[in-house]
Formats: C-alpha cells, sequence, structure tokens
C-alpha cells in the first residue's frame, strides 16, 4: 500500500493552466513612387608650396606673394591666373595647386523624367500595379502575385500560443 500512495497523490492533485491562442495573418501590397535624389558637388581649390614666389593680378594690379581665391558665380568655380617662380634658383622647391569645378546651380526645378545637371543622381521609376495580389487563406496558405516594376507583396501568418 505505501507503493501506491505516491501515484495517488499525483492523481488527485489538481492543475490549474490558463490558455490563450490567437493566429494573426495579414497582406501587404505597396506600389512604389517616382523619386529622384540630386546632391549638388561644390568648387574647391587648393595651392600649397615652399621655396617659390607667387603673382596673381586681382581688379587690374599685380599681387606678390598671394595665391587669390576661388570666385564662384551661379555654382561655377574659376580661380585666379597665378604666376609661380622658384624662390632663390638651385634651391629645392615644392608646388602644387588643385581645383575641382563643382555643378551649377540649377535655374528651374527640375523637369519629371529629366536629369538634372549634378554629378551625383539617383532616380527610381514609379510603380506599376498590374497583376499585384495577395490573399491568405483560413488554412493559412499565403498566395502572392508579382507586380510591376518598383512593387512589393509581404504576406504572414503568425499563430501564437500563451499557457500560463
Amino acid at each position: 500500500m505505501k507503493k501506491f500512495l505516491p501515484i495517488l497523490l499525483l492523481l488527485s492533485t489538481p492543475v490549474y493552466a490558463d490558455l490563450s491562442h490567437s493566429i494573426t495573418s495579414s497582406v501587404s501590397l505597396t506600389v512604389g513612387g517616382a523619386t529622384t535624389s540630386a546632391d549638388r558637388i561644390g568648387s574647391s581649390y587648393s595651392v600649397s608650396g615652399t621655396g617659390v614666389d607667387t603673382t596673381y593680378t586681382a581688379g587690374g594690379s599685380a599681387v606678390a606673394n598671394g595665391v587669390g581665391g576661388l570666385t564662384v558665380s551661379n555654382g561655377i568655380g574659376s580661380i585666379p591666373d597665378l604666376t609661380v617662380t622658384q624662390d632663390v634658383p638651385a634651391n629645392s622647391f615644392s608646388f602644387s595647386q588643385s581645383f575641382s569645378q563643382g555643378d551649377a546651380l540649377a535655374g528651374s526645378a527640375p523637369t519629371v523624367g529629366e536629369v538634372p545637371n549634378f554629378s551625383d543622381v539617383t532616380s527610381t521609376a514609379g510603380g506599376t500595379a498590374s497583376n499585384l495580389a495577395g490573399t491568405i487563406s483560413t488554412a493559412g496558405a499565403i498566395s502572392l502575385t508579382a507586380g510591376g516594376a518598383n512593387t512589393e507583396a509581404v504576406g504572414q501568418v503568425v499563430s501564437t500560443l500563451i499557457v500560463q
């Protein structure tokens, strides 16, 4: 009898549990709009050197030991006409000059379908729905049909079981 007592105690112990179950399903169909992103590149001018004499003309006058500056008009840069001579003949010297031409300022807003005159342009055509479709059956089967360019179809079924 002593051997059956633990089994009898287990059989008579009540079990309590809260059970929650949910099933959710969704389909998302997206047709992307037309987008264009344009980044304008600016102008830059750089001069460096040692052991050299420089001269440039500003306002009709020669300026000694100067390098001038970058002049920008409507986004178009121009550099001064710089004359460089070795400071002391037969001595060492170095000279470097660089210029990057930036993009011109746009005179008006871009026209749809035309590419603006900037250096860095990314353009995406608007999507076309055509056959874009999606369904989920009561059994949870997902059926998605591709659309045209720049479209997206996403379907999901989530089953949640909570035992407390």
